[in-house]
């Protein structure tokens, strides 16, 4: 059987807001069986929980991907749900005292140690799978992005810039998790963004807590970070980064095919709401039979427990 996973004890980590630039304590803990992923406002009184299980909970995906429930928010959590993909969790609690997630580096790298520093432990319940049983797709003038059927779980990512710098680099990719591994072929990718957007973000509200130190920041020719690029292509691996944790606001690890062109965290969101209004676009399995396991999805848990 395919089994649920979560943490083995709690870990906690000190950071600050990508977008608010304010302190922020987290601490991500053990969850029962079949609880998901649960992020909780604890400076709040009483504290509100939000399950990260629904897509129609995320209200503002303006640079990110963010919660609320009632009046409270929860920004930026797309790189901890990414982590908590990539690395086959189940079930977490997500303590948090401030309305947005920490952004350390700007890419998955520092939650993937964070969980493995702890370890993860197997619990007695089947995973359950959402598997995309007929194509769908979104499109939003010359954005698209699609889900078609795989028996495993591969992304494919095209992103045009018209920048030199970006240009100049990997600007497509294919991620299939069945042969390529999430810790070593993803997790590192920062986010990135311009100089000269910089004023109307903060005017937004937005990228106040940004720096060399938590994205790769360009100018209208290069790249500003002294220590260049940690992927040859990781200007659209972080695209792939992101979109790991946008579908994983579905509740379930996908068995899917994710196909983008240009697609951000708002066309990701839209696209789990265009397949979750079509029953028979999908449907929930587990396997409690090893022998049913498709050949894919084999090569995926495999690469996940290495």
């Amino acid at each position: 059987m395919i089994k649920q996973r979560t943490l083995k004890a709690i870990v906690r980590a000190t950071g600050v807001g990508l977008h608010g630039g304010k302190r922020v304590e987290m601490a991500l803990r053990p969850a029962a069986p079949d609880t998901g992923i649960i992020f909780r406002r604890v400076d709040l009184d009483p504290p509100v929980d939000m399950p990260a299980n629904d897509p129609y909970s995320v209200v503002d995906t303006r640079m990110c991907s963010g919660l609320q429930k009632g009046n409270a928010k929860i920004g930026t959590v797309e790189h901890l749900m990414s982590a908590l993909a990539g690395l086959g969790v189940d079930n977490c609690y997500v303590d948090i005292d401030a309305p947005e997630i920490p952004i350390f580096d700007g890419s998955a790298a520092p939650f993937v140690f964070l969980i493995q520093s702890v370890g993860l432990e197997f619990q007695d319940a089947p995973k359950r799978f959402l598997r995309v049983k007929k194509a769908v797709e979104y499109v939003e003038g010359d954005k698209t992005v699609r889900l078609e059927p795989h028996d495993g779980f591969k992304l494919t990512f095209a992103i045009h810039f018209n920048h030199p710098a970006i240009d100049g680099t990997g600007t497509k990719v294919t991620i299939d998790f069945a042969a390529q591994n999430y810790v070593r072929d993803v997790a590192r990718a920062r986010t990135f963004g311009f100089v000269q957007d910089l004023e109307a973000l903060i005017g937004m509200g937005l990228a106040k807590g940004g720096s060399l130190d938590n994205a790769i920041v360009l100018d209208e020719y290069r790249i500003l970070n002294p220590d260049g690029l940690r992927y040859s292509d990781e200007f659209v691996k972080h695209k792939v980064l992101d979109a790991i944790g946008d579908l994983y606001l579905c509740g379930h690890p996908l068995l899917a095919h994710y196909v983008a062109n240009k697609s951000g965290h708002a066309l990701n969101n839209q696209i789990l709401r265009v397949l979750l209004e079509d029953k028979e676009a999908w449907e929930i399995v587990s396997f409690e039979d090893d022998a049913q396991v498709p050949v894919p999805l084999r090569g995926q848990l495999e690469l996940q427990a290495a």
